[in-house]
């Protein structure tokens, strides 16, 4: 019999260590990619080692290699980290290795699933019988979303997609606004679209849709369409007027998908909620619960608003297969995968852990904070932010670009807090986002301090 304890003691140690070490590690790797491969690329074995050594090892020879990602001063991209509940429940997922496509693999983590799907639809604002499927991030989220809505817009033009395909097929054009996340002409590709598809809409300063050069370019449009929404820009943060968008797009008969990957949590705090106002019109909706529920990877979430679509759209049938009956959830009607990951355990542990208070304190503090970093940046004199402050994001400039691409070098490797940079409006500016549940002030403060110091 394998030595369980053993093993998963070696693993235990490690991680609680890890996790101990995390408010004063530094965050960014200094490992090169010679002294990573030196310990690590090992020519393939002939015979087995032993699995605790085999742990020790990894973590040992890893551990140089990291990203302290889940640090509370780490603010790149807009990635979370892992609550207790969650990296707990994280961990029974794995010891129980479900594989949740089917209810017969797992029904457990079918239900949780559909409980999480009830909490989330209350959590985000969203109408109480969306279907919900679990991906891997916000990039599979979109691509599902516009998936099930390609093959609506393509129905309403009598046009079969599942059987005839794309070719000859009505052309689609997708209305999407200037500051529009790359995911949304990734998943185009993925499709079959491709960014031709795309009708770019005019944005405001600030990054958000203008409806009425939206409304311009639905009345000289013809046939099926689809409107990609933004809640929340990869940049500024800044949120596209929703539930005006939606009134022209159903107007016009076009499917209409919110990408909301970070700004969609923004609906669980009752003072931040106005800036997704409209947001239940929408057809289907994708988010990512690792950024701000703080759920380790891998966690993304599409919700449609009619579960039938969604069904005709990813379902699969076949003869080997054991369908659950009426109330049994199979995952595999909901996303683009067969076999994957029991992901609802470590969501449904998150919510219930937290609360839906919790999960609105925990939106409105990391806001706090990014306003923090903004006053203190803007009070030292030496920078400038960028647009308004209207969520996490905070956007930074110094003297000049090639200034504030040295300073974000510098405080990369510093170790103190690491944070992207970006270009905005034909600008290089620092990127600073506030996602993690234990940020504090102290650590915005000593950040602030760390990034003039390199300045």
């Amino acid at each position: 019999m394998p030595e369980w304890k053993e093993v998963l003691d070696e693993a235990s140690q490690y991680a609680i260590r890890y996790l101990d070490e995390l408010p004063s590690r530094p965050v960014g790797s200094h490992a090169t990619i010679e002294s990573l491969r030196a310990t690590l690329d090992l020519p393939l074995p002939t015979r087995g080692t032993d699995a605790r050594q085999v742990i020790a090892d990894l973590a040992r020879h890893a551990d140089p290699g990291v990203v302290a990602s889940s640090s509370g001063r780490f603010f790149g991209f807009v990635v979370g980290g892992a609550t207790p509940a969650a990296l707990a429940a994280d961990w029974l997922t794995s010891v129980w290795d479900q594989n949740a496509c089917l209810y017969v693999l797992g029904p457990a983590a079918a239900v949780v699933e559909d409980v999480a799907r009830r909490w989330l639809a209350a959590l985000l604002g969203l109408p109480a019988g969306v279907s919900c499927g679990f991906v891997t991030g916000a990039q599979m989220a979109t691509f599902t979303g516009l998936a099930v809505g390609l093959r609506a817009v393509l129905d309403r033009a009598g046009w079969n997609v599942p059987v005839d395909g794309l070719r000859g097929a009505p052309r689609v054009r997708v209305f999407a606004g200037q500051g529009r996340h790359g995911t949304i002409d990734r998943a185009l590709r993925f499709l079959g679209l491709g960014t031709g598809s795309i009708a770019e809409v005019a944005m405001d300063d600030q990054g958000r849709m203008l409806p009425s050069a939206l409304r311009a370019a639905l009345e000289v449009a013809n046939g099926p369409a689809i409107v990609c929404a933004q809640a929340g820009n990869v940049n500024s943060g800044a949120f596209d007027p929703i539930g005006e968008i939606c009134d022209l797009a159903h107007a016009h008969d076009a499917w209409v998908h919110v990408d909301g990957a970070f700004g969609l949590w923004a609906a669980a705090s009752p003072r931040l909620r106005h800036l997704v106002a409209g947001v239940e019109r929408a057809d289907s909706w994708a988010t990512d619960a690792h950024k701000w529920l703080n759920v380790p990877y891998d966690s993304g979430l599409v919700f449609c608003a009619d579960p039938a679509a969604h069904r005709a759209a990813m379902g699969a049938r076949a003869g080997y297969l054991i369908h659950g009956a009426d109330g049994e959830r199979d995952a595999l009607d909901y996303g683009p995968e067969h076999s994957r990951r029991a992901r609802g355990f470590a969501v449904y542990a998150a919510i219930r852990a937290l609360g839906s208070d919790g999960v609105a304190e925990l939106v409105e503090r990391c806001c706090e904070l990014a306003a923090r970093f903004a006053d203190r940046l803007k009070a030292s004199g030496k920078a400038t932010i960028l647009g308004e402050v209207v969520l996490n994001q905070v956007l930074v400039a110094f003297a000049d670009d090639a200034t504030t691409r040295a300073v974000i070098e510098r405080v990369q490797r510093e170790g103190t807090c690491w944070m992207s940079g970006t270009t905005w409006q034909g600008r290089a500016a620092m990127r600073i986002s506030v996602s993690n549940w234990s940020t504090t002030p102290e650590d915005v403060d000593r950040s602030v301090d760390a990034i003039l110091g390199c300045l």
